[in-house]
């Protein structure tokens, strides 16, 4: 084993450069590992194994991470522990870049990390990259040694051994989220076939637009079409942005409970998800502008996609976490994206005083649905009779200044409308919220049964001629004395 003397041409102290790696500021073990899932994905893997377990022998947890993509040459072996030795240093075709990933994240999390790879059903050769052999001095040229048969054409492993960066006391809180953070990170690939496994269950993809998650029978959707930019590379071509919004749906979910919410990712879920080369590498609040986050900023989704050769732009790092937006890329996309995102809380919170709405005219509506089964039989058109009594719902929208309301009849169900922008609304609304509550309450049924009967009325009106205020009268009294 050779030694290392110091000397004035040594561009680094071995021993000391190797601790201040372990410094290098991996936000988690999930990011860590991502560094060693984007070199199996690189490597043409379909299948990436992870385990994670605590030695008896050991106070420390080991991971394990093994792959079936294409394994490595000698050569490559020995340099995939040196920082910077990539064979693809520089290339942006895919994940990495500079050749610093693997022995990076190794070190940040583990003292001692294991490589073996093999090729063509050679056999399996292992490098090794020790922290306390190195500040021991011992800072020979890694060298690869052969270790055994391969049991596959092709394939890597890398061993983590006494992970001393890993806060976690019980390792089931900590494969919680490691499935939560690399089903959302990879969440393309999974999608796409990728067969990803942690201690031998899979892993789902975590999407966290809420586009495939399906709850109370309704998803999230899509709210515009997609938006795209074109910026300038840094070898002078362009490159597309592509950005995405989605809408969570607040009528359907919003009487879920909190743990159920937060379960589904709603509660705290909100924020701009950033994907380079299709894998997620940081979520938060970006390129909002000067929109600041709300709660109800949690029924929305952002997602901002982006190739390598646009790295510039977005200011990423070398352990690709976060981004740190060029003044260019954040006068090209903030403005448009701060105008949706004010937008889409708008609408949000138009929802939600929806849902209150409703909410409080559900007694409106039992009333009315009762009075209905005493009430003719509505006719939906000539010659067609209807199919029992109905189910009342209230409503608010907007509709031209002149409309006071729109009437829908559909399953058996009479939606009426309220046009919010009508003058009658605010006259009639605003004054009962001002009321004491009870009074209020039965002064706002009154209102309602009135509107509800002018609609029932109307929806089954087949003559022009017909005496309507009569039979809107008519039908109103009868609700009334439901009441």
């Amino acid at each position: 084993m050779g030694r290392q003397s110091p000397g004035v041409d040594d561009l680094v102290v071995a021993s000391n450069f190797i601790r201040a790696v372990r410094e290098s500021g991996y936000l988690s073990l999930s990011t860590a590992l991502a560094e060693l899932v984007d070199n199996s994905l690189q490597a043409g893997a379909a299948a990436v194994e992870i385990s994670l377990h605590r030695p008896e022998s050991s106070p420390f947890p080991e991971i394990e991470v093994l792959d079936n993509g294409s394994g490595m040459n000698r050569r490559e072996l020995e340099q995939s522990l040196r920082f910077g030795g990539s064979s693809r240093f520089g290339q942006r075709e895919s994940f990495g870049r500079f050749g610093m990933g693997l022995p990076a994240a190794s070190l940040s999390q583990a003292r001692r990390v294991e490589v073996v790879a093999w090729q063509h059903d050679g056999p399996k050769m292992e490098v090794v990259l020790d922290v306390d052999a190195i500040a021991e001095g011992d800072v020979s040229p890694l060298r690869a040694r052969r270790v055994g048969p391969s049991e596959t054409p092709s394939g890597c492993r890398v061993t983590w051994r006494v992970c001393d960066r890993i806060e976690y006391r019980r390792l089931g809180w900590l494969e919680r989220t490691l499935r939560r953070d690399l089903g959302r990170m990879y969440r393309r690939f999974l999608a796409g076939g990728l067969t990803l496994t942690l201690n031998g269950s899979a892993i789902e993809a975590d999407d966290p637009l809420m586009l495939t998650t399906r709850a109370d029978g309704a998803s999230a959707e899509i709210a515009f079409e997609p938006l795209e930019y074109e910026l300038q590379t840094v070898d002078g071509g362009s490159a597309c942005v592509r950005v995405r919004f989605a809408s969570l749906p607040v009528h359907r979910w919003h009487h879920l409970d909190n743990l159920t919410k937060r379960r589904l990712g709603v509660v705290g879920g909100g924020g701009v998800s950033i994907l380079r080369a299709g894998r997620e590498i940081a979520y938060g609040w970006y390129l909002m502008g000067g929109k600041r986050r709300e709660n109800y900023d949690d029924w929305w989704r952002c997602e901002i996609e982006f190739e390598p050769s646009l790295d510039e732009q977005f200011g990423i790092t070398i352990n690709k976490q976060g981004i740190r937006p060029s003044a260019e890329l954040r006068e090209a996309l903030e403005p448009e994206l701060e105008s949706v995102a004010r937008l889409l809380n708008s609408r949000v919170r138009k929802a939600f005083e929806d849902v209150k709405f409703q909410a409080a005219t559900e007694a409106s509506c039992r009333i009315a649905e009762a009075a209905d089964r005493d009430l003719p039989i509505l006719r939906r058109g000539r010659g067609r009779g209807g199919h029992g009594p109905l189910a009342y719902r209230i409503s608010t929208t907007h509709l031209s200044p002149d409309a006071l309301f729109a009437t829908s009849l559909k399953s058996n169900t009479l939606d009426v409308q309220l046009n919010v922008d009508h003058p009658a609304f605010a006259s009639l609304y605003e004054p009962l919220q001002a009321l004491p509550d009870g009074s209020a309450a039965e002064l706002r049924t009154a209102v309602e049964l009135l509107l509800l009967a002018f609609a029932r009325s109307a929806a089954g009106s087949t003559d022009p001629t017909a005496p309507l205020v009569a039979e809107w009268g008519s039908t109103y009294a009868r609700m009334l004395q439901k009441s």
